[in-house]
This record gives C-alpha cells, sequence and structure tokens, in this order.
C-alpha cells in the first residue's frame, strides 16, 4: 500500500507503518537534525529508510496534487508543542500548529484513508472546539475555509455539508499496544466513505492486569529476567487491590503483559561508549523529577518546551540510584532497532526522540488501516 507521510521526525512512525507494509512515495521533514538522522540511516542501509524518498522542506510549500494518484495513506504527527500540557497552551494560535496543512494535504491528495498522531492534550477542554473543527475539516477537507471566515461559520457550514470520510479518533496509551511507555496520545484517522467501510477502534494487545498476574500470581515476569522478586511483594505496591482481584478471580488476563524498561533493555547492557550508548552524568531526583522504574513500563520520553525533562529520561536502577537514560536506551522504549543510530548529541538525539512515536504504537496502527483497508468494496480497491 503507497502511503504520504508529513512532519515524520526521526521515523518513528514510518518505521511502524513500512513494517506493517506501506510504501512511502513521499515523506516531508523541515527540522536539519531529524533529517540528518534519517539521512544517516538511510546511507547506512538501514531496513526500510534505505528506501524511503524523504524530503527536508517546509510542508506549506508542497504542492501535493502534483503527486495525486492511487494512495491509500496520508500519515504524520503534526507538530504537539502547541497542544501539549507541558507547552505554552497556545493551541490554535501557536505557529507551530500544522492541523490545516494536515487537512490540505488529505484535500489535495484524496487518500484512501488517513492516520495522524498527537499529544492526548489536543484532547483537553481548552482544546475542544479546536479538535471538533479538525475532525469536521477531515469529514470534508473539500470545503475549504473562506479568507474572511471565523472558525465558527466555517463549522456551521461543514456540519451540513455531506461527509467525504468517516473519522474517528481515539485516545491511546502506547503501553497498551506493546510500547514500553505510558505514553498517552490521541490518534485521529478517516477512511473514505465511498470506499464502504468503516473503522472500528483496535483492541489493545498488552494490559496491565497481565503484568501484574505475571509478576505476583505467575511469578513469570521474574523468571524470565532471571531475577528474584523484591521482598516487599504485591502488598507494598499501589496496585495490591488490583492484585487481589485478579488473585480471586483465577483468572490470567487475556493478551500479553505490559513491556517494562527491563524489559526492553534486556540483553543491553553497561553503556560502553559504542553505537550511541554513552553514559550521560548530571541525573538528580527532586520533587516532580523521578526517573522510570525498571519493572514498569517507562514515563514517557518528552522533548520538552525549554530543553529536556531529566525526570522522563531518568531510569531508577535495582539498587535505587538514578541515571539517565543513553540514547540506545531511549530508542529501544521507541521502539527502534539497535541499527537506528543518532548523529547528533545526546540533548537533541533526546529531543527528536521524545516527539517520535513509537514503532510499536505505530505498527499497530498501520495493520488496523492496511486489515480495514482489505475490506474495501473489489470494485473501489483501485480508486
Amino acid at each position: 500500500m503507497r502511503s504520504v507521510e508529513l512532519f515524520s521526525g526521526c521515523g518513528g512512525l514510518a518505521l511502524g507503518m513500512a513494517r506493517a507494509g506501506f510504501e512511502h512515495i513521499r515523506m516531508v521533514e523541515w527540522d536539519a537534525d531529524a533529517c540528518a538522522t534519517l539521512a544517516h540511516n538511510k546511507a547506512a542501509g538501514v531496513e526500510h529508510v534505505r528506501d524511503w524518498p524523504f524530503l527536508q522542506s517546509d510542508v506549506r510549500k508542497i504542492d501535493w496534487s502534483k503527486i495525486r494518484g492511487r494512495l491509500d495513506l496520508v500519515a504524520g504527527g503534526p507538530p504537539c508543542q502547541p497542544f501539549s500540557i507541558g507547552g505554552k497552551h497556545m493551541g490554535q494560535e501557536d505557529a507551530r500548529d500544522m492541523w490545516p496543512e494536515a487537512i490540505r494535504a488529505v484535500r489535495e491528495l484524496r487518500p484512501r484513508a488517513f492516520l495522524f498522531e498527537n499529544v492526548r492534550g489536543l484532547a483537553r477542554p481548552a482544546f475542544a472546539d479546536y479538535l471538533t473543527w479538525i475532525m469536521a475539516h477531515l469529514r470534508v477537507p473539500s470545503l475549504t475555509r473562506d479568507v474572511d471566515e471565523t472558525r465558527a461559520e466555517h463549522l456551521r457550514r461543514l456540519d451540513v455539508t455531506e461527509a467525504e470520510y468517516d473519522v474517528i479518533v481515539l485516545k491511546v496509551n502506547a503501553a497498551d499496544f506493546g510500547a514500553a511507555q505510558k505514553r498517552h496520545r490521541v490518534v485521529v484517522a478517516g477512511i473514505r466513505r465511498d470506499l464502504g467501510i468503516s473503522l472500528i477502534a483496535p483492541i489493545p494487545t498488552h494490559s496491565k492486569g497481565r503484568l501484574l498476574w505475571d509478576k505476583w500470581i505467575s511469578g513469570e515476569y521474574w523468571q524470565r529476567h532471571d531475577i528474584r522478586p523484591p521482598a516487599i511483594g504485591p502488598e507494598s505496591c499501589a496496585d495490591y487491590n488490583a492484585v487481589e482481584r485478579l488473585r480471586q478471580s483465577g483468572r490470567r488476563p487475556d493478551g500479553a503483559p505490559w513491556r517494562t524498561v527491563r524489559d526492553a533493555l534486556i540483553g543491553l547492557g553497561n553503556p560502553d561508549g559504542l553505537r550511541n550508548h554513552v553514559f550521560q552524568a548530571g541525573a538528580k531526583v527532586y520533587p516532580g523529577h523521578t526517573g522510570s522504574p525498571l519493572d514498569e513500563p517507562a514515563k514517557a520520553l518528552k522533548a520538552g518546551a525549554h530543553g529536556v525533562p531529566g525526570g522522563e529520561n531518568m531510569m531508577v536502577r535495582d539498587d535505587g540510584s538514578v541515571c539517565y537514560f543513553t540514547i540506545r536506551e531511549a530508542a529501544r522504549l521507541q521502539g527502534l532497532p539497535d541499527d537506528w543510530l543518532f548523529p547528533s548529541s545526546w540533548t537533541e538525539s533526546m529531543r527528536q526522540l521524545g516527539n517520535a512515536v513509537p514503532v510499536e504504537l505505530a505498527r499497530t496502527m498501520g495493520d488496523w488501516i492496511a486489515a480495514t483497508l482489505e475490506r474495501a468494496r473489489p470494485s473501489r480497491r483501485a480508486a
């Protein structure tokens, strides 16, 4: 299936989509450092990225109609800073808001489907009206907003116009789909109405309940890592009541357990100075600034509005000490393979990783869209 991707960053979403079977015919990213990362891995012949036709450019300058044709998917992660809880909260008034450009790409390319990822802050009450407008405009991307028209006026026109796409908004936790992070995100997806199919929300593949079972009831988690269970037991953890309910039910939760930091880093070893696995000094703990325990999914890696925040980018070792994640460790948490290297500094690389979509989440969403498109009316598949 053929796809176009906007706001590619360092490639997390693109890699997940490629693993789901999508062939990127155009990728666009404006940030020079992120493009340097993609170029480095393309030159190294890393799987999938070696074939990517990415372009360093401002999406506002792209005439998408020039590549319009049979296209299955438009995907991307519009810059999240305008809506991030840790950002400046300017939303649609922020110059970095690129949702209008995402909508324009859908309008000009008319793909069979689209999928966009953003921070959960987009779904906050403060931005409810804007999210409503985004959804309405994606339903009817051809109905553009007049120069002197307010967003509210445009929304009224959109609401009474026949939809071209069915749109769904999902609030997801990447940990529920195999990522080793508690990373809450909003996914906005759509399918062209003339295909005669609809989007049904994907079912999570991993769960906290299964992880609790494997830790405190079967003990499989500790056996898998060949380590002794903590002496404190489940009675000292915040999930004690949940563990007791599982024990009383006697039923192991379906699916796979949440993946933990320890799961993601297995076999990597201590920093050795090679392949982005370099010790970064300076990690400290203070109120509101704590690391990720090894035996839980990590806190969401963050890029930060004023530099990289350390609390989300530290781990707590078995002895209780803390250290910053190396670039390689953070890349593992985002699902990137070990041959995917970052040529920039730790700070810049962590910024890129903090903005990335976890590969496991992207792969699941890609599989979901691909499976949905396979259900299209046979006569419409080539449309």
